[in-house]
């Protein structure tokens, strides 16, 4: 444990890297288990729509959704995947006590991708979209909605078994990591950075909020949706649970995040000695919610790919969900580049 914050900085656990290869072994096997079959299928008006996980990015793709389908299949599938063939590696280089060339940088890519790794917040998105389109058609799950389950469940066990001090202190043959120091240049240029990112994630959350997420034909007529006019009408048809949970995800949290991150930056500015504790307490809460509120723009990428019926019933993402997209990678950025060890250290008196 930090004596000065109280964070664990490493932790002993009984065959950890044992625990982490299984698990690891097991979301890999789910994850492919996950692609081949079925995903969810969708009946309305007589018709039928069927997909798997791979054909849902190919119709964001054919319907010119270039961008949501790369972000989709990045966050829930490509980069999940590299993450656990990472984690795969270097549980087993520790087991054999093995120390090959390229462990550090494998290391460092997989603490870099961590945060961008999305299966289970795209699962909770999955789970929302078929709570919105019951009330409009019938939706079976198929083999592959059950194996991604597993394939996120797995990964979230991976990430809790994932030490990175431990891993770092094996590789440096047992010693702990040297810090690193800090000078009054990088104190002002992560001061900067920040601001600059939190501005940009003010002037993003208009249109995110203003535009539509998505666009509903019905028979020919067309429905814009906007994030909040859709926590309204959940609300109202009574799925209260979902509503608050986009509502969280979607206005709380970005909002929340930006306020805090504004307050911190401001803040180590004026060089503020007090409340070190709550801020690192915060700053540690802003990076860990941070990620979950992409669950709308998942949502969006589920109805899109599962309802397209020309024009007895289809879905499309409106100018929305890029912007609301950007908000949130903008915001985690910002967390990302805010360095921490300015509300510990007076950066004025820094060389």
């Amino acid at each position: 444990m930090c004596p000065v914050c109280n964070h664990t900085l490493i932790s002993h656990r009984d065959g950890a890297s044992e625990k982490l290869l299984a698990y690891t072994f097991s979301a890999l096997i789910f994850l492919l288990l996950s692609l081949p079959f079925n995903f969810l299928t969708f009946k309305a008006s007589g018709q039928k729509h069927s997909i798997d996980l791979p054909t849902g990015i190919t119709v964001l793709i054919e319907n010119d959704y270039l961008s949501l389908a790369i972000i989709t299949s990045l966050a829930t599938l490509l980069l999940p995947g590299m993450v656990l063939g990472g984690l795969l590696l270097l549980s087993l280089a520790q087991i054999q006590n093995r120390r090959p060339f390229y462990l550090p940088r494998l290391y460092k890519l997989v603490k870099a991708l961590l945060p961008w790794s999305m299966a289970e917040i795209f699962l909770v998105g999955t789970l929302v979209s078929l709570i919105k389109i019951t009330e409009l058609a019938d939706v079976s799950i198929g083999l592959s909605f059950y194996a991604f389950v597993g394939f996120s469940a797995f990964t979230a066990l991976c990430i809790s078994q994932f030490d990175p001090t431990r891993y770092a202190m094996w590789m440096s043959q047992g010693q702990p990591p040297q810090p690193k120091p800090l000078c009054e240049a990088q104190a002002q240029e992560s001061i900067q950075r920040t601001w600059a990112l939190l501005i940009t994630a003010c002037i993003l959350y208009i249109p995110a909020n203003v535009l539509p997420i998505m666009y509903t034909e019905f028979f020919g007529q067309e429905t814009p949706n906007t994030i909040i006019g859709g926590v309204i009408s959940l609300w109202e048809s009574g799925s209260y649970p979902v509503a608050i949970i986009i509502l969280v995800a979607s206005v709380v949290v970005p909002v929340a995040k930006i306020i805090i991150l504004a307050w911190l930056n401001f803040s180590v500015q004026r060089e503020k000695t007090t409340s070190k504790q709550l801020r690192i307490r915060y700053y540690r809460i802003t990076e860990a919610i941070g990620r979950w509120s992409m669950i709308d723009v998942f949502v969006v990428a589920v109805l899109v790919s599962l309802i397209q019926m020309g024009n007895t019933m289809s879905i499309y993402p409106g100018q929305a969900a890029l912007a609301f997209c950007a908000v949130v990678f903008v915001t985690m950025i910002a967390a990302m580049t805010f360095d921490s060890r300015l509300i510990w250290q007076q950066w004025k008196q820094l060389p």
